[in-house]
């Protein structure tokens, strides 16, 4: 189901629930429909018209004339070259141009990115949607292999990449143009197309329609298989102006904010690849996330605003006061992606007590939206929590043995509606009916409640839950144990079958350099904090728990790796 059909009977249901309508929750008792209590207001009034597309949109607000050559838009750190909103916009065009004229890409072709932060990652992305074309984006970490099962998952006509990562892109037989110029003279590069003659020319008009597929980004596949998530103009045009709404409360023009989330995931590509450049904001770009590279960037160009999340808000707390850096200018950061727990969130604040921590929730296949603190009070009051449904977005709290919606305070699965929910899996028309229901119902996957003032609280994906004597253990949980402890620099925690009980908590953990910490110790360290039957039963160590780009952990490769540990030790 598409984002047009969903969005008009969001507003149909909105208008028949009212009244009875909860003005503290806002759960509607006669459907079991939670509503968000927010409201857009006509500035930011999402347009209906068919032929705004995502980059007309994001381009028309941009600063005007002299201004846009004055306002800087992207920062690169490693190189200091800056790029105005002025240069952005003619790259844009001219790329835009180029693609079309010189390359012959057309609406509906499949531009496939692969690439790390980079002052071009905007103009790449603006320029392919702005003549119809569909964007995909991928993690220039990932193999050769998946590379080539996302080009032909994907049917990519055309690949984008940094020379450094031709080689995984060779095999695949896509054309491919290179970001910047290499002494293999085979290769255009953009740098090349957006300085060549084709600014001379006139931008295509290619009649895009807010209908048209978007982009197809690749879900994390933390629990199981990635899969191609087709998003529309619509869905685009919905949430950047929902980012433009949450700016409005939380961020400002002068605000300095530091890119480290990647911008092949939608976190990253909705917030600095569209969203901030709609509000005319600056945007520091790290190519790769470093800890030490992060406390230097934010002293020397006085970062104000950080989307983060839940590892880097630990690494911050357990090492920021060591390193001496001058954090003053922070006055924002964001918290996204994977759960932040109660414990770290009150630790953060009681360390940063200037800085406002705003945690936010959302998916790949709601175009990485869903609920947000837009006051900070509300923020210090629940840090267990997600913050509160967004504009346009309803939820139903939906009992997982029963499937009937559930009222404030009970736990159940989340399912959201809004005008940003993808429109399906690609190729997979299974997965799609069991994921988006018949009136555009998306099914989270993730076990939550929603309290009487409308607060949501995720408290772990019902794949991850450990069942364990009929009990059920929610890792993250654990997990906030676990970190708590001084010696132990971070953990995950999975399932391990067991006969007798089903499954047993097992915790992977990362001690602190040095530390001679024991399995037994973190055992009763835990079992000291917990009822009985979630005491962690196995411990092992290792360096580093593999998470996702963006922070989430990977407990099927965990789950994996425990497997092989059993088996080798019998």
């Amino acid at each position: 189901m598409s984002g047009e059909e969903i969005w008009p009977s969001v507003e149909k249901e909105s208008r028949k629930s009212l009244p009875p309508f909860d003005n503290s929750s806002g759960y509607n008792s006669k459907t079991g429909i939670y509503h968000s209590l927010e409201k857009l207001g006509t500035k930011h009034e999402i347009p209906t018209d068919q032929n705004v597309n995502t980059a007309s949109l994001v381009l028309s607000q941009f600063p005007q004339a002299e201004l846009a050559d004055a306002k800087i838009a992207f920062i690169d750190l490693n190189t200091n070259h800056s790029v105005t909103y002025g240069e952005l916009r003619r790259s844009v065009y001219s790329l835009a141009t180029a693609l079309f004229h010189g390359l012959e890409v057309r609406k509906g072709d499949v531009v496939f990115l692969l690439s790390p932060n980079s002052v071009l990652y905007s103009t790449i992305c603006l320029a392919v949607l702005s003549i119809g074309a569909i964007l995909t984006t991928a993690n220039p970490l990932n193999t050769k292999s998946e590379i080539a099962k996302q080009v032909r998952d994907s049917g990519a006509k055309l690949a984008i990449s940094t020379p450094e990562e031709l080689h995984k892109l060779v095999p695949t037989g896509v054309p491919t143009l290179l970001t910047s110029g290499s002494s293999d003279v085979k290769y255009l590069s953009v740098e090349e197309l957006i300085e060549g003659c084709y600014d001379s020319q006139e931008l295509p008009c290619v009649s895009v329609e807010q209908s048209d597929t978007a982009a197809i980004l690749y879900s994390s596949g933390t629990t199981g298989v990635s899969k191609g998530v087709v998003l529309t103009h619509s869905n685009l045009i919905t949430i950047i102006k929902l980012f433009c709404w949450s700016a409005d409360v939380s961020a400002s023009q002068d605000d300095v904010f530091l890119a480290f989330i990647p911008m092949f995931h939608i976190y990253g590509l909705m917030f600095f690849g569209f969203g901030l450049l709609c509000v005319g904001a600056t945007t520091v770009l790290m190519q790769k996330y470093n800890f030490q590279a992060m406390l230097t960037a934010i002293e020397k160009y006085k970062v104000s605003n950080i989307p983060a999340v839940p590892p880097v808000i630990h690494a911050l707390v357990k090492h920021a006061s060591k390193d001496g850096c001058d954090l003053s200018s922070l006055r924002r950061v964001g918290s996204g992606a994977a759960p932040l727990s109660k414990e770290m969130s009150q630790e953060f604040r009681k360390m940063f007590p200037w800085v406002e921590l705003r945690t936010g929730y959302g998916l790949t296949e709601s175009c990485g939206g869903a609920s947000f603190f837009a006051s900070d009070k509300d923020a210090k009051a629940h840090p267990e929590a997600c913050g509160k449904l967004i504009p346009t977005f309803c939820a139903k709290v939906m009992d997982i043995e029963t499937g009937k919606p559930l009222p404030p305070n009970k736990e159940g699965e989340l399912w959201l509606k809004s005008g940003t929910i993808m429109k399906e899996y690609l190729g997979n028309m299974e997965a799609t009916a069991a994921t988006v229901d018949s009136e555009g119902w998306l099914r989270t996957g993730d076990l939550g409640y929603i309290d009487e003032n409308g607060v949501i609280c995720i408290v772990e994906r019902i794949k991850e839950l450990i069942k364990h004597k009929g009990y059920q253990v929610a890792p993250a949980e654990l997990e906030s144990v676990l970190l708590s402890h001084p010696l132990i620099v971070d953990a995950a925690v999975i399932p391990v079958e067991d006969e007798e009980t089903g499954q047993v908590p097992m915790a992977y953990v990362v001690r602190r350099a040095g530390s001679q910490l024991s399995e037994d110790h973190v055992i009763q360290f835990v079992a000291g904090q917990v009822a009985p039957y979630k005491k962690v039963r196995r411990v092992s160590f290792i360096d580093n728990i593999p998470r996702s780009a963006a922070g989430k952990i990977l407990r099927k490769d965990l789950v994996s790796q425990s497997k092989y540990e059993l088996v080798s030790k019998l």
